[in-house]
């Protein structure tokens, strides 16, 4: 009895050894490759690299799909737009003790012309007058106080700033002659309607208010809009975009049923038969 359990036992090893040899081929046979893991994971990435698009790619394209349309189509910031100098830094704030005495010197102005009733040649007049006599009175008694004469500047006007001036307000006229003479000949329908409503607009406001303050709302407006709208450019750009959309859509209505029933000229150039 005994020699026939040992005998079941050898049996059962020899068939465990043949089980996991057979086990050992078969894996091996499936998987030629050691690091099996290892080659699946590297597959798997591979595969994510191709698939997957270059970062540049999508950055780009969110960035395109998130860019908004600016405000009269303008590339520029608004800093810019105004020049990139000392008159943008005034309109834009960047320099608080320049823009606010500006803006508080045309407000003087305003309300001495205005508030006040004050004109233009009894104020020159008054200021020239109290100047001369200070700086009068002080040099003369600068002798007798033992305090030193004050220092009166030599004051005179450059050259070169006034032909700069002069030669950029020559071209600006010339461009606006020029666009009024293409509105007159009739060759931009939609120029002389734009130009029509503008000046209509600016004698309505000439009617309500004279030059002065017309020009103080000017600078307040240029000293207030600049900066609101820098600040708040998102918003204002997308609002201004479904504007200009829907002013479009109602433009091509007005096109359809008005503009294109007036009666065209005949062709002067005929082609000869």
């Amino acid at each position: 009895m005994a020699e026939h359990e040992e005998h079941k036992v050898e049996e059962q090893h020899e068939e465990s050894m043949m089980d996991k040899i057979s086990e050992k081929l078969h894996f091996s046979n499936h998987h030629p490759s050691a690091p099996a893991p290892e080659s699946s994971s590297d597959s798997d990435d591979e595969k994510k690299k191709v698939t997957s698009p270059p970062p540049a790619a999508t950055s780009s394209s969110s960035s395109f799909g998130s860019k908004v349309r600016r405000l009269f189509g303008r590339e520029r910031p608004v800093h810019k737009v105004f020049g990139g100098g000392k008159p943008a830094d005034m309109f834009l704030w960047r320099n608080k003790k320049i823009s606010a005495g500006f803006l508080g010197g045309a407000t003087a102005i305003w309300v001495l012309f205005e508030v006040v009733e004050y004109h233009l040649l009894t104020l020159l007049c008054h200021g020239l007058m109290i100047a001369l006599a200070g700086l009068f009175l002080w040099s003369n008694a600068s002798t007798f106080i033992h305090k030193s004469a004050p220092h009166i500047p030599e004051v005179h006007i450059p050259e070169k700033p006034v032909l700069e001036f002069a030669s950029a307000l020559r071209n600006e006229v010339n461009r606006a002659l020029a666009v009024m003479r293409e509105i007159a000949a009739g060759k931009d329908l939609k120029m002389f309607l734009m130009v029509i409503a503008g000046l209509w607009l600016a004698s309505i406001l000439g009617g309500c208010c004279d030059f002065l303050t017309l020009f103080y709302i000017i600078v307040v407006v240029l000293h207030t809009v600049p900066v609101l709208y820098e600040k708040y450019e998102d918003q204002v750009d997308a609002f201004a975009e479904k504007a200009l959309h829907e002013f479009k859509k109602q433009y091509a209505v007005f096109d359809a049923k008005v503009l294109s029933k007036i009666p065209r000229g005949p062709l002067k150039d005929k082609k000869k038969a």
